[in-house]
């Protein structure tokens, strides 16, 4: 009998067509998923970058983002031994990654310190997209005192943690501490134990912030120059801070409460405090506060002039030429109390290697997300800006 070798071969060129293509669809999805993997943890790096942002400016996270990158957080009141004395610090561990890359978060000129409550509420949100988050309390920049004591706190901190999670740490410095964390990084002595810099409305030189505040202007690196009206606190810090050069030796212990009092914006304590002052000594807070009068902008000029060399100190300007720890600068437009042309200045001091990204963003003020009418690019810049900042610190290999 003849069997017709047609349809045997046929079935078999069919199986053959159909292994084939099973194979080339494997393949296929291989090839894709690869690339879906290797791009997974920065795309979840821009989830989180989501959640975080709308955390801190008090918005729902949509529900897709919040199951996919939030996980609970457990907070604990922590102290350590160091050179500048025992450091009070908070601790965010994630619940689900006790042993997550690490970060630390300094806090700004604030009395409320560590326990300031956007700060608590961003280190809760960092934490919660799977980072152990550190903030340390800085007792001078707490006290409005932007001095060397920091930088010491902040080096002994990054050290401490570094020590604690077995690889250097992300440090992120909100306001002066970010230009403070910069001056520590600079340190050989600290330098191994920053993973990198994040500073956020930071100076570069502390001199050219004064002398902002007595002009209302600054000369960006491109030559054009930023004009804006300055913040009454800027130059009330520096006040508070150098009292001694602003009113007589005798004066200073009564009228610092009254000064006090009103950076902290309680005016009730500060009448009380009013009350205790002679009528020449109230005549002396009355022209401290208002820091456009010409007796106020005399003083400041002279304090610049005094404290130049400690300025330069605190000032990450010509020490950060030869910096190799990687920065992420970020600064509001609209910033009066420290000019985005500080960061613009940071941005062109640093080498192209090391200097990761630079954000100039009318989304933000100084720290707050109350830019005036941003668009929706800007909005989108400033979540990859966060994005780069999350995946960071997620490489724990990076030193």
């Amino acid at each position: 009998m003849n069997v017709d070798p047609w349809p045997t071969q046929l079935t078999r060129t069919h199986s053959a067509i159909r292994a084939s293509r099973k194979a080339s669809i494997t393949l296929v999805a291989a090839l894709l998923l690869v690339p879906c993997a290797l791009a997974w943890p920065f795309t979840k790096a821009h989830l989180q970058a989501t959640a975080v942002l709308r955390l801190v400016s008090g918005q729902p996270v949509p529900w897709l983002v919040r199951s996919v990158v939030a996980e609970p957080v457990s907070t604990e009141d922590v102290q350590f031994p160091s050179e500048a004395g025992v450091v009070r610090a908070r601790l965010y561990v994630p619940a689900n990654h006790p042993h997550a890359p690490a970060l630390i978060v300094l806090h700004g000129v604030h009395h409320l310190g560590m326990d300031e409550p956007r700060l608590m509420s961003f280190a809760a949100a960092m934490a919660s997209c799977g980072l152990r988050v550190l903030t340390p309390e800085l007792p001078g920049i707490k006290d409005y005192h932007v001095d060397k004591s920091s930088v010491l706190v902040i080096g002994q901190a990054t050290r401490w943690f570094a020590q604690q999670t077995g690889g250097p740490v992300g440090v992120m410095g909100l306001s002066f501490s970010g230009g403070l964390a910069l001056v520590a990084a600079a340190d050989p002595l600290y330098r191994p134990d920053f993973k990198f810099v994040f500073a956020v409305g930071s100076q570069d030189a502390m001199d050219h912030v004064t002398q902002y505040y007595l002009t209302g202007r600054e000369t960006r690196p491109d030559g054009t120059t930023e004009e804006l009206t300055p913040h009454e606190y800027g130059a009330l810090v520096l006040e508070y801070e150098h009292l001694e050069d602003f009113v007589p030796a005798a004066d200073v212990e009564a009228i610092r409460p009254v000064l006090r009092q009103h950076l902290y914006e309680d005016k009730a304590a500060e009448r009380v405090a009013s009350l205790k002052l002679s009528g020449l000594q109230r005549a002396e807070a009355v022209s401290l506060m208002d820091s456009t009068s010409a007796a106020t902008r005399k003083k400041l000029a002279t304090v610049q002039v005094r404290h130049l060399e400690e300025m330069e100190g605190l000032s990450p300007h010509g020490r950060i030429k030869s910096l190799t720890t990687p920065v992420y600068l970020l600064h509001g437009q609209a910033d009066n109390i420290i000019p985005a042309a500080e960061t613009l200045w940071m941005a062109s001091e640093l080498e192209a290697t090391t200097l990761q990204a630079v954000l100039v963003s009318p989304v933000l003020s100084h720290l707050d997300l109350d830019g005036t009418q941003p668009g929706t690019l800007d909005e989108l810049r400033l979540l990859h800006f966060f994005a780069l900042v999350i995946d960071a610190a997620h490489r724990q290999e990076r030193k």
